[in-house]
């Protein structure tokens, strides 16, 4: 982008930007199809199951949540492996940390997942 590009094309540009981003996570990243196709199968039992509004928001949350997280692990990832390709102690730390941080999310993931379908087939 440019600082000329105006405040229109400058968005649009954005757009195109981010909508390359996910095309990469979704057709490269074998983690972000893995969470991909578990959502996916979480819609189909959605509807399955006659979900009510508020479980809908519960379990899109918990979808968009994982699937930011490995979003931005990706990310973390990649660039770190850009500025050092080769192990560094620190490096190994920053992904170690990114990593934890999509474990966290799928644990909440599981979390709301088990509250909404649980009770229905306990």
């Amino acid at each position: 982008m440019k600082p000329d590009d105006g405040f229109i094309l400058g968005r649009l540009k954005s757009a195109i930007y981010a909508a390359k981003g996910l095309w990469i996570l979704i057709f490269t990243e074998h983690s972000f199809m893995f969470h991909g196709s578990l959502s996916v199968l979480l819609i189909v039992l959605g509807f399955y199951n006659d979900l009510t509004p508020t479980e809908w928001g519960f379990q899109i949350l918990a979808v968009g949540l994982i699937m930011v997280a490995e979003a931005v692990n990706t990310a973390i990832e990649k660039l770190a492996n850009h500025i050092e390709p080769d192990f560094h102690k620190t490096i190994g730390i920053i992904k170690d940390v990114g990593a934890g941080a999509v474990l966290l999310a799928l644990f909440v993931e599981i979390a709301i997942v088990a509250l909404i379908y649980v009770p229905k087939y306990w």
